[in-house]
């Protein structure tokens, strides 16, 4: 017997604005917030070991958001109204229909779970006053309409099609955002595309708010029907959103009976859809609101009482939608869903009637297996960036080649090439009775045209080399650096892709383009154009036994590593400040950085944490952070 589920998301829109927000959110601070009192700032001792300075700052703000963070206060607990409203649209309980034994009525018969988990709840919105009425909004010809209410909004009396500037005018503070259904549809295409991989192969979109879920044959797996329907529910509400679930013989039954039961969960037993849906409105019947108010102006308002009416009247009254309707929902006729078919892996495989052990015949069939699988991936519009070939041995110890590009491609030449060179991994044992070429990740790759350069200076393409380097050494392995604007040394530089382009901006200007300073760099502290080293110390390390005189000097002795080091010559101090727009801690903070070169001739990049007059700009501490030559 066919069983049917329909998932109903009744408040998709709206939660799914609030997850994007959430996930997107900034983290504040609140305005007026100071750290908390720190102890007096000291020298560390000399068997403490070695200290990061910039460990400090960054504790410092952590410390400082943690405090005003809002997102604290929601995980100690959530208001009343947010757990009265949860408690509404808590854990399922199920419902079962069942004749009462004098009408057509049915009553609910089942048991209540116990209450959901603080985490299955969805949080507030940063600022929100405990269920602001949030709406979006969209435009419909000249008239912008409501698209979607959350449930203090529809409290208030705001449906889905009512005007923008009438509920203005009747909610006052009303937080209006523009809706976004193409994304609502393709993110409800998405979840369909895993329901149809975890939960049931047949899987259809039911509208812009549901799913329709075919449990024939598959219910018995999950538990039964009703454990299965709980599942679906409490894994939604785990990720945020409210689901309402039921399952019928037929997809109209079930359609109705998820949006307009009470229950978040509903079961209906076989072949009791007819006594299900009596008391039912028309509209649960998904035909057309023209004669719904049809309907109910010849005072016909229940499934129950349109159901006993004869078929004729009823197609030249209303037409054969209605009619179809009707016996679709009660099963007298089938109505086949439109499943959401997965998108499956592009695969080349071939089998072979003898095994092969050599090395010139894997690649003869490397040969012929790349231009299909390209083939395959020109059809799909996609560009491979990671390819695993698998090749069976006779054993039964599948051997394994893995390669990775840094962009994606589908050009059959350099595939094979990069497959060539790692056929020697391959270990053929007694004989490989297949090989299969998987296409692990790709990308959409669109026709690209051919643009001939006569500029003989223009950057050559490097994907090729790139793709060649990392079968040998791996991708992990190779990046590019790229520079950040930032004072601070171990922020001014950063890892990025190896193709990814360079940021093309302004220089930061030089000294000598901001008035006098290029005729007195002493009024300056800081000047750009010191040397540096080309590689800094993955963190600075301390140094100890310095001994240097303050405010301004160089120091004349330190030991790093346990080796003395005598200074011959020195330059500086180059004096950088805290970045304190990014975080507050480091308003005060001062680092006084040295070139030095001690008696043997090397020459090391060292500073000193404060400007050796206030305490609160260092504790007057040293680290070495980098090494010339």
């Amino acid at each position: 017997m066919k069983r049917v589920a329909a998932l109903y998301l009744p408040l998709w829109p709206i939660e799914r604005l609030r997850q994007a927000e959430r996930r997107h959110a900034p983290p504040e601070i609140a305005h007026g917030a100071l750290p908390a009192a720190r102890a007096p700032l000291r020298k560390p001792a000399q068997h403490e070991g070695h200290w990061r300075p910039g460990a400090r700052w960054a504790a410092d703000a952590d410390e400082v958001s943690a405090q005003s963070s809002p997102a604290r206060e929601c995980r100690v607990g959530l208001p009343p109204a947010i757990q009265a409203r949860a408690g509404g649209t808590g854990d399922p309980t199920l419902w079962q229909a069942k004749p009462d034994g004098g009408g057509g009525s049915t009553t609910g018969v089942g048991r209540r779970p116990p209450p959901p988990p603080p985490s299955a709840v969805p949080l507030p919105l940063a600022g929100e006053d405990q269920g602001d009425p949030l709406v979006t909004s969209l435009r419909n010809g000249s008239r912008i309409e409501i698209a979607a209410a959350c449930p203090a909004a529809q409290a208030l009396g705001l449906r889905a099609g009512m005007a923008v500037t009438q509920a203005r005018a009747q909610v006052r503070g009303l937080d209006i955002r523009p809706a976004d259904p193409e994304g609502d549809l393709a993110a409800l295409r998405r979840l369909a595309t895993l329901a149809a991989r975890r939960w049931s192969p047949i899987v259809a979109l039911s509208g812009s708010d549901g799913l329709f879920l075919d449990l024939t044959g598959t219910a018995h797996l999950f538990g039964g029907e009703a454990r299965m329907a709980r599942h679906f529910v409490r894994l939604l509400a785990r990720a945020g959103f409210t689901a309402q679930v039921a399952v019928a013989d037929t997809p109209g039954a079930a359609w109705a009976l998820a949006r307009h039961a009470r229950e978040r969960v509903t079961i209906c037993p076989p072949d009791r859809q007819a006594q299900a849906l009596t008391d039912f409105p028309t509209s649960a019947l998904r035909i057309d609101e023209a004669a719904v108010e049809l309907l109910k102006r010849l005072g016909i308002e229940r499934i129950g009482q349109l159901a006993a009416m004869p078929r004729g009247p009823l197609v030249r009254r209303f037409g054969a939608a209605a009619v179809l309707r009707i016996d679709q929902a009660l099963g007298r006729m089938p109505e086949p869903l439109d499943p959401v078919i997965p998108p499956e892996a592009v695969v080349a495989r071939q089998r072979f009637a003898e095994p092969i052990a050599t090395a010139e015949a894997i690649e003869h069939w490397l040969g012929e297996l790349v231009p299909s699988l390209t083939a395959a991936l020109e059809g799909e519009g996609l560009g491979v960036q990671a390819l695993e070939c698998i090749a069976d041995r006779v054993d039964g110890v599948p051997q394994r080649i893995r390669i990775g590009l840094a962009r994606p491609s589908r050009d059959p030449a350099h595939l094979l090439r990069l497959l060539k060179r790692r056929i020697e991994d391959v270990e053929p044992g007694y004989g490989i009775d297949a090989i299969a070429l998987h296409v692990r990740r790709a990308a959409p790759l669109g026709p690209e045209p051919v643009v001939e350069r006569l500029d003989e200076e223009a950057a050559p393409d490097i994907a090729t080399l790139v793709d060649t380097l990392a079968t040998r050494i791996g991708l992990k392995r190779m990046w590019r650096m790229r520079a950040v604007e930032s004072d601070v040394p171990e922020r001014a530089a950063a890892r990025t892709a190896v193709l990814d382009p360079p940021e093309r901006g302004g220089a930061r200007p030089r000294i000598d383009d901001v008035g006098q300073l290029d005729r007195n760099p002493a009024l300056h502290p800081w000047h750009p154009e010191w040397p540096k080293p080309a590689r800094l110390l993955r963190r600075p390390e301390r140094l100890d036994h310095v001994i240097a005189e303050l405010p301004d000097h160089a120091p004349r002795r330190f030991t790093w590593r346990g080796q003395p080091h005598r200074v011959v010559r020195a330059d500086g101090p180059e004096r950088i400040h805290g970045e304190w727009w990014k975080r507050p801690a480091e308003a005060e903070q001062v680092r006084d950085y040295f070139r030095v070169e001690d008696e043997a001739g090397r020459r090391y990049w060292l500073f000193r944490r404060g400007d050796g007059e206030q305490s609160a700009t260092g504790d007057l501490s040293w680290y070495l952070h980098g090494v010339f030559g």
